[in-house]
């Protein structure tokens, strides 16, 4: 199984929350998750769990999706 970078995937959730017009205590209280962990997040300082980012990606009414990675094709 192929799981994406971490970081692609918390810098999509860093522009949603950024784009959701949203306060982060008003996140954090909607979405379970501490508001000390999401502005860490936001700020770079630390990393969230899976199931965190699922939480906050679900109240911002996104889905987390992994999918095969597509390997470019052979050059002959």
């Amino acid at each position: 199984m192929y799981l994406a970078p971490v970081e692609p995937l918390v810098e999509q959730l860093i522009v949603a929350i950024e784009k959701s017009g949203q306060t982060r205590y008003e996140i954090a209280k909607g979405s379970g998750v501490a508001q000390s962990q999401l502005s860490r997040l936001v700020h770079g300082e630390n990393r969230m769990s899976i199931d965190n980012i699922e939480l906050v990606a679900d109240y911002l009414g996104l889905e987390v999706v992994l999918r095969p990675k597509t390997k470019p094709k052979r050059k002959r």
